[in-house]
């Protein structure tokens, strides 16, 4: 087994095309990953690989970028196929596969996946299409109706292969990969390696490289972290405002990407805050110079990437803040670890938007961390801080006497008291205009699952937080419905494969379905009454062990 070490590699250093490399410098990353580091290499070389990473590693271009680079662009086949657990993943490779693709034209990457309609991904495949990434159940679905043809097929990923196998997709995944040619590349990612996995190994792997990240673990008790559910496009202001309101001495903002890190430099300097930036295109002059800075006070705030704050070395930093969530989780461990130094007290602040909550997830589960939701201050309470702050201001103003040259300002407007003058005075520094309008940073945000109930956090692995589908599940019975599935023991149904059948169809979390009762020939299972829509127009008829089901309302309980 090789493990990974410290040591770091330079994309530059990988013998890559430069359309690629272009691509990676534009996505900002100055390095690659322990896990990137190590795997691309093996797969140039054709290698089957075994990576043994958590979510977040950036596992997704440590396969990704090899195999794109394989691609032919002018063979309008299948060449290469990804299977993963659930639409969202399907969605992210997807995505990043694209921006990788950015200067490398005529390769199409599709995503395929339950819940969207199939009709579509029919005709985006017959105008043909290199790179497949979809769940095993609907990728099956295609090969069924010979909607997709995978014969060309010269490379097989497996991502969350062990989320996969809990899932119920074992089936599916064998039937899947039985049908690729034999002289094919496998590669399989997992966090765990339990025996089912070993199991596929053997059977559909040649000789594997197995390489696994070493991860650290997290010891940051004195560090107070919170995070921040904000819009993209509001994340400057809710930056300020958390500025404003904590008013730290020093504070640290951590980008993914240099250019980044000089736009969010410039947007702060636009607004009055002294920033600057620190990353890997500054020359050593420039560095020394910020740094000098920061260390004597004259900087309040330094926007970094990850990289280029290797060398930072002051203790007392009040708050590090997470503006971009980290593309490696252990990049979160080093960024936070930046404040609450030398026995002091530390804030970290972590942003998050849109489906980044799940990988946020991930993090807390991989650092052992209490991350909770912050409240965003209102713009009252900026008011109220500023209106605080500046009334100390008058009394100390006041202590320290010297005051008759002004003194006679205020006699020369005699028309006035001396109390409208003062609360005109009060008016002119402190109004703004923004507190008396509508604050954009309270609209409500997109809805995903409270991931302050702990049953969000628990790892399946752990059995302190597994949940039983068999027995009293604790939710709340009055909202939970009861659906009919025409699969039972018979069939050697496991309440996994229903949970991960509902769960990737439907597109909902399968820790919100509550008791599986199964029988010799069909199945019970409680779902939120909220959801039942969602699941029967997704999959009032499925496949589940290889077998067509249908799924349907069920009479209520006597």
């Amino acid at each position: 087994m090789n493990q990974t070490n410290p040591n770091k590699q330079n994309f530059q250093e990988m013998n890559l095309s430069p359309e690629i490399l272009r691509a990676i410098e534009d996505m900002g990353f100055e390095e690659a990953t322990p896990i990137q580091s190590q795997c691309i290499a093996q797969i140039q070389a054709g290698k089957d690989v075994i990576g043994q990473s958590q979510t977040g590693t950036g596992k997704t271009a440590a396969f990704g970028i090899p195999l794109l680079e394989r691609i032919d662009p002018d063979f309008p086949k299948v060449q290469a196929l990804i299977l993963c657990p659930t639409r969202e993943l399907a969605i992210q490779i997807s995505e990043e596969f694209n921006k990788l693709l950015r200067y490398r034209k005529g390769v199409r990457v599709l995503p395929i996946y339950g819940g969207q309609p199939i009709e579509r991904q029919i005709s985006a495949l017959k105008k043909g299409v290199q790179v497949v990434v979809g769940t095993p159940g609907r990728i099956m679905d295609h090969m069924e109706r010979r909607t997709l043809k995978l014969s060309e097929v010269s490379i097989a990923v497996l991502d969350e292969a062990d989320e996969m196998l809990d899932m119920g997709f074992r089936d599916d995944i064998e039937f899947i990969l039985e049908k690729l040619r034999e002289d094919r590349q496998t590669l399989l990612f997992s966090a765990t390696m339990p025996k089912s996995i070993l199991d596929l190994t053997i059977r559909y792997q040649n000789n594997p490289k197995h390489i696994t990240v070493i991860r650290n673990t997290l010891t940051v008790p004195s560090i107070e972290q919170l995070y921040f559910e904000v819009r993209e496009s509001l994340k400057l202001e809710a930056l300020c405002r958390l500025i404003d309101v904590e008013s730290p001495t020093l504070s640290l903002v951590f980008c993914n990407t240099k250019k980044r890190v000089d736009e969010l430099t410039e947007q702060l300097q636009g607004r009055g805050y002294f920033a600057e930036s620190l990353h890997g295109d500054l020359k050593q002059m420039q560095r020394d110079s910020v740094m000098r800075k920061f260390r004597n006070r004259t900087l309040e705030i330094l926007v970094a990437t990850d990289v280029a704050a290797r060398g930072i070395d002051v203790d007392d930093i009040d708050i590090v803040f997470n503006y971009d969530l980290p593309q490696d989780e252990e990049y979160y461990i080093h960024r936070i670890g930046r404040t609450g130094r030398a026995g002091r007290e530390g804030q970290s602040f972590t942003f998050v938007a849109g489906r980044e909550i799940y990988k946020l997830r991930e993090i807390m589960r991989h650092t052992k961390a209490q991350i909770k939701r912050g409240k965003m201050p209102t713009l009252i309470d900026i008011e109220e801080i500023k209106t605080r702050q500046f009334t100390e201001k008058i009394k100390t103003i006041m202590e320290d006497g010297h005051l008759s040259k002004y003194a006679n300002i205020v006699e020369s407007l005699g028309d006035y008291s001396t109390m409208d003058i003062a609360a005109a005075l009060f008016k002119f520094y402190l109004h703004d205009e923004d507190a008396e309008a509508e604050d954009v940073l309270f609209e409500e945000p997109r809805k995903f699952r409270n991931f302050d109930d702990d049953r969000g956090f628990y790892d399946k692995n752990d059995k302190n937080g597994k949940h039983s589908k068999n027995s009293k599940s604790g939710k709340n019975t009055k909202n939970m419905v009861r659906l009919f599935i025409t699969i039972g023991k018979k069939d050697k149904v496991q309440p996994r494969d229903i949970v991960g059948t509902i769960a990737n169809e439907a597109n909902i979390s399968g820790g919100l379905i509550g008791n599986i009762d199964i029988y010799e020939d069909f199945t019970f299972v409680d779902v939120p009454k909220n959801t039942v829509n969602k699941i029967l127009s997704a999959i009032s008829t499925t496949k589940i062990k290889n077998k067509k089901v249908k799924i349907e309302w069920a009479k209520p309980r006597r």
